[in-house]
């Protein structure tokens, strides 16, 4: 969109001031967010802007019922234990009119957050000590929202991490083979078809009830938390879009494919990939830290497999959008799914060496 345009979408909100500019910000898949600068005198503050992808997100509605409930119920918590809720927590802004989000002229879905300053996202990671703090937060995230009172958060994405029905689409695109992609990728359709048995064990155990459903994240990348600049702690967890009910193990074990790679989810080199074990045992050490008290043994003893099941899930999604020709995830050069699917399934088969060493650390670290 123009400044022009943007300019118009942010007065339609209770900013504080008048707007100055709004320049693209971050570097999401989904989403397109603008970083918002409005001026009031001398004092400026900024809002970050986005609008919500309602192609892929096709419950826009529901979706943002479940971010308003969300926040407000994790700015009350933080209020009660002494912290800063403007920077613990995303703080959506209302329109002028009071409404969570804008739906404008156009069809589009807009929100607003407060910017939180003095603090950043990282794409890869750059300070061992981090990767504690990612998972820390994810599991303070979760233990936060342990306690939303009814109703069930809205499923805005339907069997998001439902492992079985991904393989499914998967076989899916690959017999349509829409884009005439599957020659050039057999390799990587060999390694899913290999491993697609073990696909279903979380969605058995659960509807077996040996996990509990819970109010996840569902998208704990490394760079879904903000770290503050000053402190080096892990301060904020981010997008939200697929908050909803879950498990706990899918969020572990994003965090893990995200912040114990050894390098960029879309590296091309995958000599550069690897999984690093140093990393993982920071992660159980920081997540366990946050959860191991309302966790059950049960997801405890799946959390060294969820690392496994969900990276190869993501994997498989990528070499999904691959071979449907590019239709969910933003592509920025011709094969950029591939890349990303070729990634995951290196740290899959590196995880699958490590398998015991994976499970000794999380038994050391199930107590404190």
């Amino acid at each position: 969109m123009t400044p022009c345009d943007l300019s118009s979408i942010v007065r339609r909100f209770a900013v504080a001031g008048a707007y100055q500019e709004a320049v693209p910000y971050g570097s999401g898949h989904i989403n397109d967010t603008y970083a918002v600068r409005c001026a009031d005198g001398d004092a400026s503050r900024r809002y970050l802007l986005q609008r919500i992808n309602h192609r892929v997100f096709r419950q826009p509605e529901k979706l943002m019922e479940n971010v308003a409930r969300v926040t407000r119920h994790l700015r009350s918590r933080i209020l009660a234990e002494g912290g800063d809720p403007d920077r613990r927590s995303l703080t959506l802004i209302p329109t002028a009119d009071g409404a969570d989000f804008l739906h404008d002229d156009r069809g589009d879905y807009w929100r607003m957050y407060l910017f939180i300053e003095g603090a950043r996202t990282y794409d890869l990671v750059e300070n061992p000590d981090h990767v504690y703090e990612a998972a820390r937060a994810f599991g303070d995230f979760q233990r936060g929202l342990a306690d939303l009172p009814p109703p069930r958060l809205h499923e805005t994405i339907p069997d998001f991490h439902h492992t079985p029905r991904r393989v499914e689409a998967f076989r899916e695109a690959l017999a349509r083979d829409a884009a005439g992609r599957a020659a050039d990728a057999r390799s990587e359709i060999d390694f899913v078809l290999r491993r697609a048995d073990r696909a279903a064990r979380l969605i058995d155990l659960a509807a077996q009830g040996s996990l509990p459903e819970r109010i996840t994240h569902n998208d704990t990348k490394f760079n879904n938390v903000m770290i503050d600049d000053a402190t080096q702690r892990g301060l904020c967890v981010v997008d939200l879009d697929t908050v909803m009910p879950g498990l706990v193990l899918y969020d572990f074990g994003d965090a893990v494919r995200s912040g114990a790679n050894t390098a960029a989810e879309d590296e091309r080199d995958l000599a550069k990939v690897a999984f690093n074990l140093q990393a993982f045992d920071r992660l159980a050490h920081g997540y366990l830290d946050a959860a191991r008290d309302f966790l059950t043994d049960a997801e405890i003893d799946e959390l060294a497999f969820s690392a496994w099941l969900i990276t190869l899930e993501i994997g498989i999604r990528f070499l999904t959008d691959h071979l449907a020709g590019d239709v969910y995830f933003k592509v920025h050069r011709p094969g950029h799914n591939l890349d990303r699917c070729r990634t995951q399934f290196k740290m899959v088969a590196d995880m699958e060496r490590h398998a015991d060493a994976m499970a000794a650390i999380i038994h050391r670290h199930r107590r404190p």
